[in-house]
């Protein structure tokens, strides 16, 4: 049976009821629509594999340049969007003139929406009857292949508007089909397109179920392992992932959920995998890690640094500023002035209970001289590093200055960009 249509998208009830008015892309009605999204995220085309109606209240469009609006359409039309609806009257009063002569001249179907309808009203009877209209035609799907498993991983990845039914039916498609006793956990991986890795290390957990696809310089994973293993997973799937994938690459794993919790479960893992991902990439580790291999980091061993990034890492930045120069400022100042290690010992130091031991063998330095760093660090702070009051106040300054180091390097580098490309 052929793919849903636009047009028949059009004639949905809950569609209709938005007053569509087809605005460009008159002869594009009879295109297949594989998904339909709502997003406000203008720089989410890329997260687009191609067949996606995209849904927007127009927000994003209001105060942008005449460049950037048409810029956004043409980037939709190359990621092979279906089309483009949206919501005038609110936050957009009109339609501009330059999206809809852009929509015209890339042939992308566009939209104005005149009613408004929850999004999750349209995208649930649309997607509804996507899918539907996929499983009765379900032996021409290729299980874990085809363009919805991305589409699916991102919207879990993302929130967005889905439900349970939803969920599994497009998991079901896509051949996923994690038992209600098993275990969920998200993986996210930077520098390969090729989900290979993904697959090696599925073979090396015993063959556990997986959903897999790869997006512009990253693959994302949601595998499934059977309740009946037992043991630490995040440390398995660790394990497996430093065996199966190539040094250049950095990995980040999610925690464990439980298959039966719900799609936001499912998505929780995913987007701790995705926020670690970005957090490894950018800010410096706290120790050394294998020089031999990839970087196969976890959400829990950096949930530190998610904790204090909440909300992003550039909006924490003033924040994170002031509690590192309160709570290690006279560390600080001395670094500047001599060439010394004080911050980073300290932290390796606390993450690691006080051992002096374990401290000295992870700086590569003899316990000699990590006790006059530490002698070093607790005169110039007028405390006992050990004082258990203070343990969690110097751990999330040190981490803190770790992230904002993080937060400079990336500035730089953007600085750098730019005044090549000028």
């Amino acid at each position: 049976m052929p793919a849903l249509t636009l047009r028949e998208v059009l004639a949905l009830d809950p569609v209709r009821a938005a007053e569509p008015e087809l605005l460009a892309g008159e002869a594009a009605l009879d295109r297949p629509v594989r998904w339909v999204h709502s997003s406000e995220v203008y720089e989410g085309a890329n997260f687009l594999d191609g067949g996606e109606l995209l849904l927007t209240n127009g927000f994003g469009l209001t105060d942008a340049a005449e460049e950037v609006r048409r810029r956004y359409v043409r980037e939709l039309a190359a990621r092979d969007a279906a089309g483009l609806a949206v919501e005038v009257g609110r936050s957009l009063p009109a339609m501009p003139p330059e999206v809809t002569d852009e929509a015209r001249r890339v042939e992308l179907p566009l939209l104005a929406l005149h009613r408004v309808v929850p999004f999750v009203r349209i995208t649930e009877a649309a997607n509804r009857a996507i899918v539907a209209r996929g499983l009765s035609g379900r032996s021409a799907v290729r299980p874990g292949t085809d363009d919805h498993t991305a589409a699916l991983l991102a919207d879990l990845a993302d929130r967005a508007a889905l439900n349970q039914p939803e969920v599994e039916a497009r998991s079901a498609l896509a051949g996923f089909h994690p038992g209600p006793g098993g275990r969920l956990i998200g993986v996210s991986l930077h520098g390969t397109r090729d989900p290979g890795t993904v697959d090696r290390a599925v073979r090396l957990l015993g063959g556990a179920g997986v959903l897999r696809a790869a997006f512009p310089g990253d693959v994302l994973a949601l595998l499934a392992v059977p309740g009946t293993r037992t043991g630490d997973l995040v440390r398995a799937v660790q394990e497996a992932f430093r065996t199966a994938a190539a040094p250049s690459l950095t990995i980040a794993v999610g925690h464990a959920v439980t298959a039966g919790g719900g799609w936001l479960r499912w998505s929780d893992t995913l987007r701790a995998a995705r926020t670690t991902l970005e957090l490894a990439l950018t800010v410096p580790a706290a120790e050394p890690g294998a020089a031999d291999g990839p970087l196969v980091t976890s959400s829990r061993a950096l949930a530190l640094e998610r904790e204090l990034t909440r909300g992003g890492v550039d909006a924490n930045r003033e924040r994170l500023t002031g509690m590192v120069q309160h709570a290690l400022g006279p560390l600080l100042a001395w670094e500047a002035a001599h060439a010394s290690d004080l911050v980073r010992t300290l932290e390796v130091h606390l993450r690691h209970g006080c051992s002096p031991t374990r401290t000295a063998a992870l700086l590569h330095i003899g316990r000699q001289s990590l006790y006059q760093r530490l002698e070093r660090i607790e005169s110039l702070l007028g405390l006992e590093i050990d004082d258990p009051d203070l343990l969690g106040e110097l751990l999330a300054a040190a981490c803190a200055h770790r992230v904002v180091r993080g937060m400079r390097a990336a500035d730089r580098g953007r600085t750098v960009r730019v005044l090549s490309a000028g």
